[in-house]
């Protein structure tokens, strides 16, 4: 439980454990890119979200059964989880299939952009106003994306397109949520998250008309897929209760330095000075951006 300061009632910031919380989701987020990357030859991006989708069903209904939590799950705002949902597992699709053909770490650099498309968007779907800095952020954020993405020296090909859209799927997903989370319990978030996008894995795996199921070379990593994936959001969403957004952010961008040096060692990937000048730009985008967020929330109204 989080510590309470006796003059407040705010929960008092604990950035070590906020760090080891952050070491468990940059080490489940880089083990899940490179289960994605082993799969990319067995399995579609279909049959990998089916079966990542039905592994995370049991393991949630496990720990909920065990945990008394079962009665937290509502079918209330349905149309709300399936949206979330469908724009997730959208953005899910489109990593899966980008991870299989451009560096691990210029993916993960395009999805750092994620907050910045969140931030653009945010007006429209939970009322929340544009503001200069936020705009501003989200310029200089796609700036960065761009640097990433190097137009001017090669060709933005399928994957590298996937990757740069996959954020933007990842932003509606968030956005929804921060809308489900005011009436719904994390429970019955995951629970819908995972219940629905195994409906969505098997509706695309039947219409492709091409199942593949895993083998004994397979299955291991689908299984590391299916466990890392819900580790690695919980862990972040635990040092997001531990340290506010400013210092979980510096420790999320250590990602890319650790999938680079992932990328190096096992696939000969090489080190693009691109990839981190651009990611550079976008995580100081991101900072303004949760800067100027909590300034607004911490500066009292005029009357």
């Amino acid at each position: 439980m989080v510590k309470l300061d006796r003059m407040s009632t705010l929960p008092v910031s604990d950035p070590a454990r906020a760090a080891l919380w952050m070491i468990g989701a940059m080490l489940s987020f880089s083990l899940m890119a490179v289960a994605g990357r082993e799969l990319s030859g067995e399995l579609d991006t279909f049959e990998i979200m089916l079966y990542r989708s039905l592994i995370g069903l049991v393991v949630v209904l496990a720990v909920a059964t065990a945990a008394g939590a079962l009665r937290d799950i509502r079918c209330r705002m349905l149309g709300t989880h399936v949206a979330r949902n469908a724009f997730h597992f959208a953005g899910q699709n489109l990593w899966f299939y980008a991870v299989g053909f451009i560096p691990l770490s210029q993916l993960f650099a395009f999805e750092f952009s994620t907050p910045l498309w969140g931030a653009l968007f945010a007006p429209l779907v939970v009322g929340e106003r544009w503001t200069a800095t936020r705009l501003a952020a989200c310029g200089l954020g796609f700036v960065g994306i761009l640097v990433v993405a190097r137009p001017d020296s090669l060709a933005l090909s399928a994957p590298t397109l996937a990757a740069m859209a996959c954020a933007i799927g990842f932003a509606g997903a968030i956005l929804l949520t921060k809308r489900l989370s005011r009436t719904e319990s994390i429970t019955s978030i995951l629970f819908w998250l995972t219940a629905i996008q195994a409906v969505f894995g098997l509706v695309t795996v039947l219409w492709d008309g091409d199942i593949a199921f895993p083998d004994a070379q397979s299955a291991p990593w689908v299984v590391v897929v299916g466990v890392c994936g819900l580790i690695a959001h919980f862990s972040l969403a635990k040092a997001l209760k531990l340290a506010p957004a400013t210092v979980v952010m510096p420790l999320d961008f250590m990602r890319l330095p650790l999938i680079a040096m992932v990328g190096f060692l096992l696939y000969d990937e090489p080190l693009l000075l691109s990839v981190f000048a651009g990611s550079a730009l976008i995580f100081y985008a991101n900072w303004l951006n949760v800067r100027a967020e909590q300034k607004a929330q911490t500066t009292p109204p005029t009357p």
